[in-house]
């Protein structure tokens, strides 16, 4: 299939991407742990908060219960009674041989300690105290000190956890708040439940995150592989075409540029475009489905054809590109290519159908021919089109081929718009009856009024638009254009119009089909309508160009052949075609007046268009002695600038309504 690809280490692109993806799951765990140890943190503090709030709850449960009616309705900062005193210290006792309460103290308004059952704080302030006054109940965690005298995290004998909390003393009869209880209770059974709490959920969320994490790192696994498939199928989709699968045009450049860089005097690179002839009506007739079959089966055979060292690409369409390198000189590169080009003789058969398809082939040689892809591809095309046009195989760059040059080429680029913004025009000139002088039909000739270039005539653009696809949409619009103006010229529907076809247009196959609708939405009658084909046109592709003549026939329509005596056809060959007219070329008409063979060969295409039934038009009539020549030969029609020039549609208007020339008279 050509060079070599460059290869790539498939192993150790595995392994880095594996090793990539490892560092990648290492990484990801970090931010896993991380979260899993805030929530656990969240979930600590937040069992911390509702282990505090059950103390508070417990406490005020105590104060309410236990302490408040044990005291009377008097203050207490004017001492307990007795029996208060005795109450309280029973419940102190009870409580503490039941564990519920470590420590318990009775304050006053102002938050002096006025009962604790060990007699440790009596007549202490806390500022804790004198916030519960006002109504929360306050619960925090410290130490019970060994010493029962400071509760401070800072001090040197700790004792165990514990909730100190502080809640109002309200009245048992009245609700009013009459002091505040402080009370110490232990922390270990709540701080048992937090434990057992925070162990199941920890394990719980642990084993949760890992299985998110592993179920993550299995999509960014699944993810990242499909990228990678995706991103090696388009960067082969980028260097491959994708019905042949052989290298597309992207390759073949690159492919192309090194051959280029490579190439000697001595051993230079022929760069080479391969087109097939008639592809399209291949999908024209047998459809796009079996055209694509055959273009896979041609590339298969070309792909056996080519060398080792060499590269066969597809360009586009039916185009396909070569890369010979380190060829000896032309004449190999035309042997090899001539092998190539064999290969694709033998038939196929396709839906049923046995097919035979031809190439036709162009090369250019680096150093000689240029120094870079975009000059060789370029002048490879243009011995490509010699090659289909001579009906020569395979065709090597010449500089007389090239018919091209930037400034025919920025017209073609900007034919397109001029097609479609109306830049274009007709003009018109008038063929007459030898005997009678009566117009009997106008030619259309198309100008081009360029917008910065001024009226540029057929020869700035018309040869290079017939090379291309162009020429398709101008010939539509003059045979078009034309139809809807000749009512105007000639009100009385006698005058006919003529319009060149070129060898494009021709042998498209549905070509017949779109002028008869041309010339059924114009309601001119077909035998209105003349075409004009040149000798070379009908040599390009005789069969076909034979079929589409029939078919225009058949309406109606007049075949006129241009600028006959040029080319070559054979004579047996244009009886076979249903011609109406012969239009002498001007090359003999102007000559003949001065040179006997010139007028000898005038009169001998007269006689031999008579005898084949054809009417003879001479063109290039531009001084009364050719039109007296003309007329002792029997010329039926006359064309030229003794006639009249070409003109605008109004000029002519106006010369087909004037009187006949005296000239003609």
């Amino acid at each position: 299939m050509g060079l070599p690809p460059r290869r790539v280490a498939g192993g150790t692109t595995r392994n880095t991407a594996r090793r990539l993806f490892g560092i990648y799951a290492l990484v990801s765990v970090v931010p896993v742990l991380l979260l899993g140890a805030c929530l656990l943190a969240l979930a600590h503090r937040q069992a911390t908060v509702r282990g505090l709030s059950e103390g508070a709850t417990e406490a005020n449960l105590v104060a309410r219960s236990s302490i408040a009616p044990q005291l009377g309705e008097h203050p207490l900062s004017d001492g307990l009674t007795p029996a208060e005193t005795k109450a309280l210290r029973q419940t102190a006792d009870l409580s503490a041989r039941s564990g519920d309460v470590l420590r318990l103290r009775v304050r006053d308004l102002a938050g002096r300690v006025v009962f604790s059952p060990d007699g440790t704080g009596l007549g202490t302030v806390d500022d804790d105290a004198l916030e519960a006054l006002r109504g929360p109940t306050i619960s925090q965690l410290t130490w019970l000190n060994a010493d029962d005298s400071d509760n401070e995290a800072g001090a040197t004998d700790l004792g165990p956890r514990v909730i100190e909390a502080y809640t109002p003393l309200l009245s048992a009869r009245t609700d009013r708040v009459i002091g505040v209880l402080e009370v110490y209770l232990p922390y270990a059974p709540i701080e048992a439940d937090i434990s057992r709490a925070e162990a199941w959920l920890g394990v719980t969320l642990i084993v949760g995150l890992l299985i998110l994490w592993a179920a993550l790192l299995g999509v960014s696994y699944s993810l990242s592989r499909r990228l990678r498939e995706q991103a090696a199928a388009n960067a082969y989709l980028a260097q491959h075409d994708t019905l042949t699968g052989m290298p597309n045009r992207s390759q073949f450049s690159d492919r192309a540029e090194c051959a280029i860089a490579q190439a000697t005097e001595d051993r230079p690179s022929a760069i080479a475009v391969i087109d097939l002839d008639r592809f399209k009506e291949v999908n024209d007739t047998l459809g796009h489905a079996n055209g694509d079959r055959l273009l896979v089966a041609l590339a298969d055979r070309l792909a056996g054809a080519v060398r080792d060292v060499d590269t066969l690409a597809r360009l586009g369409g039916d185009e396909f590109g070569v890369v010979l390198s380190g060829i000896h000189g032309p004449g190999e590169a035309v042997e090899v290519l001539s092998r190539i080009r064999a290969s694709l003789t033998e038939p196929l058969v396709i839906d049923g159908l046995p097919l035979t398809v031809e190439a036709s082939v162009g090369f250019a040689l680096a150093p000689y021919d240029g120094a870079d892809i975009g000059t060789l591809l370029t002048r490879a095309d243009v011995a490509m089109y010699v090659a289909k046009r001579q009906h020569h195989g395979v065709v090597h760059y010449q500089p007389d081929h090239d018919q091209y040059d930037a400034t025919t080429l920025t017209l073609i680029a900007e034919l397109g718009a001029a097609i479609r913004d109306e830049q274009l025009l007709l003009h018109f000139q008038p063929k007459a009856d030898v005997r009678s002088g009566i117009f009997t039909a106008v030619e259309a000739l198309v100008r081009w009024q360029h917008p910065t270039r001024g009226l540029l005539y057929p020869g700035a653009f018309l040869p290079a638009a017939e090379q291309t696809e162009l020429v398709e949409p101008l010939t539509a619009w003059v045979l078009e254009t034309a139809l809807n103006t000749l009512p105007s010229l000639d009100p009385t529907g006698k005058l006919a119009v003529a319009v060149n076809i070129s060898a494009r247009s021709l042998t498209r196959s549905h070509f017949a089909e779109e002028v008869l609708a041309t010339v059924a939405a114009s309601g001119i009658d077909p035998d209105r309508v003349i075409l004009e084909v040149t000798e070379t046109a009908l040599l390009s592709d005789p069969a076909r160009a034979a079929t589409t003549l029939s078919a225009l026939s058949s309406a109606g329509i007049r075949i006129s052949i241009d600028d006959f005596g040029a080319g070559q056809t054979s004579l047996g060959y244009l009886a076979q075609l249903p011609v109406s007219e012969l239009k002498i070329d001007k090359a003999f008409v102007l000559a003949m007046a001065g040179d006997v063979r010139n007028a000898a060969i005038v009169r001998s295409v007269i006689e031999l268009g008579h005898s084949l039934g054809f009417t003879v038009t001479a063109e290039g009539v531009e001084t009364p002695d050719v039109l007296r020549g003309l007329v002792a030969a029997d010329c039926d029609l006359i064309q030229g600038y003794l006639l009249g020039r070409p003109v605008d549609a109004d000029a002519a208007r106006d010369m087909l309504q004037a009187e006949v020339p005296q000239l003609l008279a």
